[in-house]
């Protein structure tokens, strides 16, 4: 497996860098999930679908960044070839499922400042739950043909071109034999996921925007694009990184190392800063983490 080219002198900074960054995403995304999960304020249909995001998170940056610091420090770096399909199978499901708990999070926003009188009526626990299921379920068939189709390819090589494993590296393992079927089903399922998913969003966020200009109420209008920013930011987030790491992959005088960069961000930059963003835009998850610390204090003293 390939490595990071990083000076010998960089190498433990880098290390000690690159754990505490993997530490601030687990734990203040595991804060976020128990605050979900034990705090009444957030037992909402909103708060539900958003579980989702950050246990997302969790299996995006634990999947791959682990291995990578291990490797940046550690003398061998081999994988046997079950974990590497192990983590190329969760480092797909992160990047599909990502998008559809987002376009959940859409559909939710939009049916609840478009059409607030009819919201709970929408969002019952069965609405919830299939939408929650569809994401996950969806994600997990798509990705899972993927990888039955991988599995019935021979490999005659034994070197991944890459710090972490994904499908493509897997197939460059090959062989040799016709890979038709799994570039064109990869194919497919990429435009299926990115077509889908970005209409639905433009398609909620449009109609919300709308709906905000004809409020004539200021304090309404700014609470109900208060609550679409963190969305957005994520979405947006999420799309650009994936741009620059097509881009970086398309030139042909990019280096590996910052191609093998570009490629590990899609799997930091929103676990990294998905906590902060929405701790900082969804007021009710702050409200709800500085009634925890509060009560904390007081239970101290």
């Amino acid at each position: 497996m390939a490595r990071l080219d990083i000076p010998l002198s960089a190498v433990y900074p880098t290390f000690v860098i690159g754990f505490l960054v993997y530490l601030f995403s687990v734990f203040s995304n595991v804060v976020i999930l128990l605050l979900i999960v034990t705090q009444r304020s957030l037992h909402r249909p909103m708060f539900y679908i958003f579980f989702s995001l950050p246990l997302q998170d969790l299996i995006g940056i634990s999947a791959m960044f682990p291995r990578v610091l291990v490797d940046i420090v550690g003398n061998k770096h081999t994988v046997s070839y079950p974990a590497c399909v192990f983590q190329a199978f969760l480092l797909h499901m992160y990047g599909g499922g990502i998008k559809f708990i987002l376009v959940m999070m859409a559909l939710d926003r939009y049916i609840a400042i478009c059409k607030p009188l009819k919201y709970n009526t929408i969002m019952t626990p069965v609405t919830v739950g299939t939408m929650i299921s569809l994401a996950w379920g969806v994600d997990f068939a798509l990705i899972l043909v993927l990888f039955l189709l991988q599995a019935r390819v021979k490999q005659c090589k034994d070197f991944i071109m890459n710090v972490y494993c994904d499908n493509v590296s897997l197939l460059r393992l090959s062989c040799g034999e016709d890979l038709t079927v799994n570039n064109i089903y990869g194919l497919a399922i990429t435009a299926f996921i990115n077509v889908t998913t970005v209409s639905i969003q433009l398609f909620s966020y449009i109609h919300i925007l709308v709906t905000c200009l004809k409020n004539k109420h200021s304090d309404a209008k700014a609470k109900a694009l208060n609550t679409c920013l963190a969305q957005i930011i994520s979405s947006v987030l999420f799309q650009v990184v994936g741009l620059f790491t097509i881009i970086s992959y398309r030139l042909p005088n990019a280096s590996a190392n910052s191609k093998n960069a570009c490629g590990m961000m899609i799997f930091l930059i929103l676990p990294v800063l998905n906590p902060i963003i929405y701790g900082m835009k969804a007021k009710d998850i702050r409200t709800a983490f500085f009634q925890v610390l509060k009560k904390g204090k007081v239970t101290w003293l």
